[in-house]
């Protein structure tokens, strides 16, 4: 089949854009096509999710309820549940969670549900392009089998079928989705004329590769490679401190070399969905090829175990003050896994609290853009963000300071709390007190 009426459509911005997952990655592209005059169907299993949009109000912090009811109100965004909807999309883009199981293996359960659920409603002459982080291999082999055996058409032959890795952001206001680089690779030469066309559409560089394991790998080593070298920082961080030298200050002066240098900072762990996650699909891919990737499989092994040394470098210090970690009360600033957004996924503060429960620590947190902790996949804490008084950082014995947003004033909790324990380099300003500062 030729991309002839496709390409046209798309060029006149007559095509429909089916989006299937409205989460961090998908509710941003509906507002990219949306925004460029497509008609939009969103498809979610999340009745919640679909009801709120349908409402015009967003459920992601950095995505204004303004923009949804815009886009909702002008009759080119149609938030569903009902996947039989897929027949009326010219193009079907797949943002479905690809997370590890217990024993950090894919778990690539999204992916084949959501190509079962799609798969009986294709028609001839439809785009779908995956764009969920997976290993080398998963388009043109699962996704590629799903597809054909539930719709019985052939790929290439009757629809088009690519691979183009995410690369959002979140919180990010120099960098939205419409100014990142796209990775396109198709399967044959019209999917992969089809795709790069749909992103040229809307976006303003596409980057055609030569093949869907191209764009997967390349997904894989850029959030390998932030991975790697947030280890590195992490060990060196643990050996600086107990040299009593100071890692922060130490990248502040390696980063004035012109060259040969990228800063990258420690923390209490990794956090997002890429970047804990993606280094473990490479190492599971590799042993098909019988080959052990032991330099990222040790990046991964250090970045997980730094919520226990955090845990550890908390008790120590409150050891110091004579309290034990068992029984004491603990502030854990910060939910989100990064600054300035309500993006929990992967949050290494969700280890640290739990880890600080089962050894008896009495556990509260304060995150202005978190009230409130909702059922994950793999956590569950039942918790309500409580409001930063003088009198509850008076009372604790100790805070954490595990994600370091931007409107808190620093000063105050390292004034009025006892300990602070600063994993993110937050009090680095602090001039009073600071023999009340643990740096982990």
């Amino acid at each position: 089949m030729e991309t002839k009426a496709f390409l046209q459509q798309i060029e006149q911005h007559d095509a429909t854009i089916g989006v299937v997952g409205l989460g961090y990655v998908g509710l941003p592209l509906v507002l990219t096509f949306g925004k460029k005059k497509f008609k939009v169907i969103g498809f979610d299993i999340d009745q919640k999710k679909t009801k709120s949009l349908q409402a015009g109000k967003s459920y992601i912090q950095h995505i204004p309820n303004e923009k949804i009811a815009e886009l909702v109100a002008s009759d080119r965004f149609k938030p569903t549940t009902h996947f039989e909807l897929i027949s009326e999309c010219d193009a079907i883009l797949l943002c479905v969670p690809t997370p590890l199981n217990a024993n950090r293996e894919p778990n690539m359960t999204y992916v084949e549900k959501t190509a079962h659920s799609i798969g009986p409603h294709l028609r001839a002459g439809q785009l779908i392009v995956l764009e969920s982080t997976t290993y080398p291999g998963t388009t043109t082999g699962l996704l590629k089998n799903i597809l054909e055996e539930d719709s019985g058409l052939k790929a290439e032959e009757d629809f088009w079928l690519a691979y183009s890795p995410e690369r959002e952001d979140p919180g990010n206001p120099d960098f939205d989705t419409q100014r990142i680089p796209k990775v396109v690779g198709g399967i044959g030469p019209q999917s992969q004329e089809a795709a790069v066309a749909l992103y040229h559409s809307v976006l303003n560089r596409v980057v055609a590769v030569s093949t869907p394991e191209v764009a997967e790998m390349t997904k894989l080593l850029e959030n390998i490679f932030r991975s790697v070298n947030i280890a590195l920082v992490n060990e060196m961080k643990i050996l600086a401190t107990r040299m009593d030298i100071d890692i922060w200050e130490v990248i502040d002066a390696a980063k004035t070399k012109p060259f040969g240098f990228m800063p990258f900072y420690p923390g209490p762990g990794l956090g997002g969905h890429c970047i804990p996650i993606d280094p473990f699909y490479l190492t599971w891919k590799a042993r098909e090829y019988q080959l052990s990737t032991r330099f990222i499989e040790l990046a991964g092994e250090i970045n997980t175990a730094m919520p226990q040394y955090v845990v550890e470098r908390t008790a120590e210090a409150l050891n110091r003050h004579k309290k034990p970690l068992n029984g004491s009360n603990i502030l854990v600033m910060g939910l989100a896994y990064k600054k300035n957004v309500d993006d929990l996924r992967e949050s290494p503060s969700f280890p640290i609290i739990e880890m600080l429960q089962s050894r008896g620590a009495e556990v509260c947190y304060h995150d202005p853009f978190v009230p409130k902790t909702m059922e994950m996949r793999a956590h569950n804490l039942r918790m309500e963000s409580r409001q930063l008084t003088d009198e509850l950082l008076q009372s604790v014995d100790a805070v954490i300071i595990s994600t370091d947003h931007t409107d808190i004033d620093y000063n105050r909790i390292v004034q009025l709390a006892p300990l602070v324990v600063d994993t993110r380099n937050a009090t680095a300003d602090v001039t009073e007190h600071r023999e009340r500062i643990v740096k982990a």
